[in-house]
């Protein structure tokens, strides 16, 4: 393996190698060793950007889950159109992506990853979940003060239902992910309580018309 190998922002080409075997060979495949020849360049390029493989690891977890802010504020932007059981189909499909739901098991296998994740953010230890629960909620949220869904729905239980009832449908499907008829399905038994409890406007404007 070349040593004189210069990357062009190493830290970018290193996470996007570590990606590829993660996707690739699972939690298991994922060493310093396999980055490096996935990325084409000499071990030491690695340890002279991180001071270790966990601390690489940490900064790959929470540059992707920092990505996935993006997602949650699209989500947020979507309260109050379209149909809330889509919207919350599309976030799913997007939240539990290919290498946010090949990150989850890789959390939960190393021990000293988990540690300095909460070390660096609080709820850290199970970044890519805490992501995904802080958008949920505060989406379900928008749509509660928007009247879309019951005023007294219990938005942590149904967050924790869409979030792990969501992980467990993306988790380890072979050959892809679940179709979008399974999300929209689990979604909408969620949440169907409390957007059927939901008042409707239709009768209040249908009696003001006739009243008029």
């Amino acid at each position: 393996m070349p040593t004189g190998v210069h990357l062009r922002d190493a830290r970018q080409q290193l996470f996007d190698a570590a990606e590829r075997v993660l996707l690739r060979d699972g939690p298991n495949g994922l060493t310093s060793r396999a980055v490096t020849d996935e990325a084409g360049c000499a071990k030491g390029v690695l340890h002279r950007h991180f001071t270790d493989f966990d601390a690489f690891l940490t900064d790959l977890v929470l540059d992707r889950a920092a990505q996935l802010e993006t997602q949650a504020s699209a989500l947020r932007e979507s309260a109050g159109t379209g149909t809330v059981a889509n919207n919350l189909t599309s976030a799913l499909t997007t939240l539990f992506g290919p290498i946010p739901v090949a990150l989850i098991p890789l959390i939960t296998f190393r021990d000293e990853l988990r540690a300095r994740l909460r070390q660096a953010r609080p709820g850290g230890g199970i970044a890519i979940l805490a992501q995904a629960t802080t958008a949920i909620s505060a989406y379900l949220a928008d749509e509660c003060e928007l009247g879309r869904i019951a005023a007294d729905a219990d938005i942590d239980s149904l967050t924790l239902s869409l979030v792990g009832g969501g992980h467990l449908l993306f988790a380890d499907r072979d050959p892809g992910p679940p179709a979008t008829a399974a999300v929209n399905k689990l979604v909408t038994a969620v949440i169907a309580d409390a957007v059927q409890r939901r008042p409707s406007s239709t009768p209040r404007i249908a009696s003001e018309g006739l009243g008029g």
